[in-house]
């Protein structure tokens, strides 16, 4: 249901911006984002992840979990679109730094269904200006 047959317009949908920083193991940020981000959007909010310094890493692909007895929850994130979260942000710099590509990350599509469902990554390599000033323009900013 859409925030307008929800009772809900426009002007009640707030922006929020789940900044991803750290590794995707070791700690449980990663995962608690990934099920914050869900809830969010399940209430109709406009929902974008950004993913900078090591918080690049958690949409590599080929992740490997096996040797730290850890579940891999990667493949979640090819769920975003379903919930309509289209918008994930990754810093050019961040992964220049860590000697990645945008060819090292997982492939994140979503269906617009304003382009005939023509299928469209969700994934926006942005310089860190750019993530600084998408930054500014949300309501609520979670950092995990």
């Amino acid at each position: 249901m859409s925030a307008e047959e929800n009772g809900a317009g426009a002007e009640d949908q707030k922006k929020f911006l789940y900044v991803n920083r750290r590794a995707p193991y070791g700690t449980i940020y990663a995962l608690e984002s990934l099920e914050v981000v869900l809830i969010g959007a399940a209430f109709d909010q406009d929902v974008s992840l950004a993913f900078f310094d090591d918080g690049v890493f958690q949409i590599i692909k080929g992740q490997d979990t096996a040797g730290i007895g850890m579940k891999n929850f990667s493949p979640t994130y090819r769920a975003l679109g379903d919930y309509e979260v289209t918008k994930l942000y990754v810093e050019k710099e961040s992964l220049e730094e860590r000697g990645l590509t945008a060819d090292d990350l997982m492939e994140i599509t979503y269906e617009d269904e304003d382009d005939d469902w023509a299928e469209k990554s969700s994934v926006q390599l942005v310089s860190r200006a750019e993530l600084s000033e998408i930054m500014a323009a949300q309501d609520v900013i979670l950092s995990f």
